[in-house]
C-alpha cells in the first residue's frame, strides 16, 4: 500500500494537536492535514493519567484554547472535565475525521528533492503506516508515554505491598484504610496526597527536598461574575488577559525580588499550618521561587489534610525499602501498605522518533532553537512546546498561529521549503540551555539532548507570553533567518485530501 499524502501531518491528538487542527482549519483552510495519534483516544495527558485527584495545575482560562471559552465555574479543573472540554472541541470543529488513531510515529525522513517528509508509523496490530507531507508539526508533548521516571530504590523487591507509578495507575488499586507513602514533592504528589487522604488510613508525602507551593481557590469569582453579564467569549478573553498578566507579573517578580516572593509564599503556608509547624524543614526549598515550577494547592486541600492528621510530610532520603515500608537515612521507618512513586516523567525530544534530512540523521542537541519551535537546518518542522512558568496552551496557540503564517507565506510565494539558517556571525553564538534558569531534575536529566539557545532573537526560547505574542503574531515571517526556497513545480501533484481535507 502506498503512502497517503497530505499538506501537513500533525503528530499527537492531545491538547496541542487538537488546537493545531483547529488553527489549520481556520487560518490555512486550503491545506489538507491529518492528525496521527499513537493511542486509541484523544486527550494525551488527560487520557493517559488516571490517578486520584488528577487535575490542572493552572487555571483553565489560560490552559484552555483562545478560541473556545472555558465555561465551568471551576477554573482549576479535574481530569474528566478537561477531557470533556477536548471532546467538545473535536466535535465542534469536526476534527475526528482528520484523526488517525493507533499510528505511533517512529521515523520521519525529509527529501529536499521532493520537498516531502515521509512519516513512518507503527500500529498496534504490528503493521506499519506511511504518510507523506510537506510540513510536519510535532504536537506529541514532551515526555515518554511508555513509562514514567523511576529511580533505583534499594530493596524494592523486598516490599510486600503495592508499588505504583502515577503514570501507570492500576484500576484495581484499593487503598481504603491503607497506609500510603507518596514519594515526591511535585505537582503529582501534591495532587495525590489530599485525594488519597480522603479514604486512606494515612498518607505520608516523603520528599527529599521541599517545593514552593501556593494556595488559591479553584473558582475564579471574577470570571464567574463576568460570564453572567458579558458574552462568553468576551468574558473569557478578559479573564484570560487578567490571568496571563498576573502569571507574568508574579514570575517577573520572582526574578527581580525573589526574597519578597519567597516570604509571601512561606508566610501563606505558615498561616495555613500554624506557627508551630516546621515550615523551614518541610516547605522551604534551597532555591528561589520559579527556579522550579510552583505547585498549586487548590482550596488549601493539602494543608487541610495535614491539619486534620490524615496526611503528613516527611523530609528525608531513602535508605532502603523493607518488607513493611521504607527505612529512611535518619533511621525512621515509615510503615506502608501502598507506595506511590510520584518521581516524575521521562522527557523526550521531538516525540521519541528518529529524524533524517536528505539521508543524514538529525542530532537535535547540535541544533539551535528557532523561536523555541523549530531547529536550525531542519526544514518544514515545528514542535509545540508550552511554557514552564505559565499555562502550556498559551504558547501552543501562538506556535500554531506562526505555523499557519509560514504555510500561507510558502503558498503566496510559490515556495515549498522553509528552513531556519544561522547567518554570518551567528555560528559562534554562545550555547545557552534550551530553557534558562530552570533547575527541576526532570528537565536537567535531558537538557543535553535538547537544542540550545543563542544570545539573540530569533535563536531564543523566551518564557514570556508578551514577547512571544509580538514575535509570533507580528514579527516578519521572512526575517532573513527563515529561508524560503525550493520553488513549486508546475507538475506538482496536489495533496490527496479525501476525508481529511480542510
Amino acid at each position: 500500500m502506498g503512502a497517503e499524502r497530505f499538506d501537513v501531518v500533525v503528530v499527537g491528538a492531545g491538547i496541542s494537536g487538537i488546537g493545531a487542527g483547529v488553527h489549520l482549519g481556520d487560518k490555512s483552510p486550503d491545506r489538507s492535514f491529518v492528525i496521527l495519534e499513537g493511542r486509541e483516544n484523544i486527550g494525551g495527558t488527560w487520557d493517559l493519567f488516571k490517578y486520584p485527584g488528577i487535575r490542572s495545575d493552572s487555571d483553565m482560562h489560560t490552559l484552555g484554547y483562545e478560541f473556545k471559552p472555558w465555561k465551568s465555574e471551576k477554573s482549576i479543573a479535574d481530569g474528566p472535565s478537561i477531557m470533556e472540554y477536548l471532546k467538545e472541541t473535536v466535535a465542534e470543529y469536526d476534527l475526528e475525521r482528520h484523526i488517525r488513531f493507533g499510528e505511533r510515529v517512529v521515523r520521519a525522513e525529509w527529501s529536499t528533492a521532493s520537498a516531502t517528509w515521509t512519516v513512518h508509523t507503527a500500529r498496534n496490530d504490528g503493521s506499519q503506516g506511511v504518510f507523506e507531507c510537506n510540513y510536519l508539526f510535532m504536537c506529541a508533548g514532551y515526555y515518554s508515554y511508555k513509562s514514567g521516571y523511576l529511580p533505583e530504590f534499594r530493596g524494592r523487591e523486598r516490599f510486600t505491598g503495592r508499588v505504583v507509578h502515577p503514570q501507570e495507575w492500576p484500576d484495581d488499586l484499593d487503598y481504603t484504610d491503607k497506609r500510603v507513602v507518596v514519594i515526591g514533592s511535585g505537582a503529582t504528589a501534591v495532587t495525590l496526597v489530599p485525594a488519597m487522604a480522603d479514604t486512606a488510613a494515612h498518607v505520608t508525602m516523603l520528599q527529599r527536598s521541599p517545593t514552593y507551593m501556593v494556595s488559591r481557590p479553584d473558582r475564579d469569582a471574577f470570571a464567574n461574575f463576568l460570564r453572567k453579564i458579558l458574552p462568553a467569549q468576551l468574558a473569557y478573553n478578559i479573564t484570560r488577559a487578567k490571568n496571563t498578566w498576573r502569571q507574568q507579573l508574579v514570575y517577573n517578580r520572582t526574578r527581580t525580588r525573589p526574597e519578597e516572593i519567597k516570604n509571601l509564599l512561606l508566610g501563606g503556608i505558615q498561616l495555613e499550618l500554624g506557627g508551630r509547624y516546621p515550615i523551614k524543614k518541610h516547605f522551604t526549598p534551597k532555591y528561589n521561587p520559579w527556579d522550579q515550577r510552583l505547585c498549586l494547592v487548590p482550596n488549601s486541600d493539602l494543608f487541610a489534610a495535614i491539619r486534620s492528621g490524615r496526611a503528613s510530610v516527611v523530609t528525608d532520603t531513602i535508605e532502603t525499602f523493607t518488607e513493611t515500608g521504607i527505612l529512611l537515612s535518619s533511621g525512621q521507618h515509615l510503615p506502608a501498605d501502598v507506595i506511590v512513586t510520584a518521581t516524575g516523567l521521562q522527557l523526550v525530544t521531538v516525540g521519541e522518533a528518529e529524524f533524517m534530512v536528505d539521508g543524514e540523521p538529525v542530532d537535535f542537541s547540535q541544533t539551535r532553537t528557532y523561536k523555541g519551535m523549530s531547529y536550525s537546518d531542519v526544514p518544514n518542522l515545528a514542535t509545540s512546546f508550552g511554557y514552564i512558568n505559565a499555562s502550556w496552551t498559551l504558547r501552543a496557540d501562538l506556535t500554531c498561529t506562526y505555523v499557519c503564517r509560514l504555510l500561507n507565506h510558502m503558498r503566496d510565494t510559490g515556495t515549498r521549503q522553509c528552513t531556519p539558517r544561522l547567518r554570518s556571525g551567528e555560528t559562534d553564538m554562545p550555547r545557552r540551555p534550551w530553557i534558562d534558569g530552570f533547575s527541576s531534575g526532570y528537565m536537567q536529566r535531558v537538557m543535553h539532548l535538547m537544542p540550545s539557545q543563542g544570545d539573540r532573537e530569533p535563536w531564543i526560547n523566551p518564557q514570556n507570553y508578551d514577547k512571544d505574542k509580538k514575535m509570533f503574531r507580528e514579527g516578519a515571517v521572512d526575517d532573513g533567518v527563515m529561508q524560503f526556497t525550493n520553488p513549486a513545480t508546475s507538475d506538482r501533484t496536489p495533496a490527496s485530501s479525501g476525508a481529511a481535507a480542510s
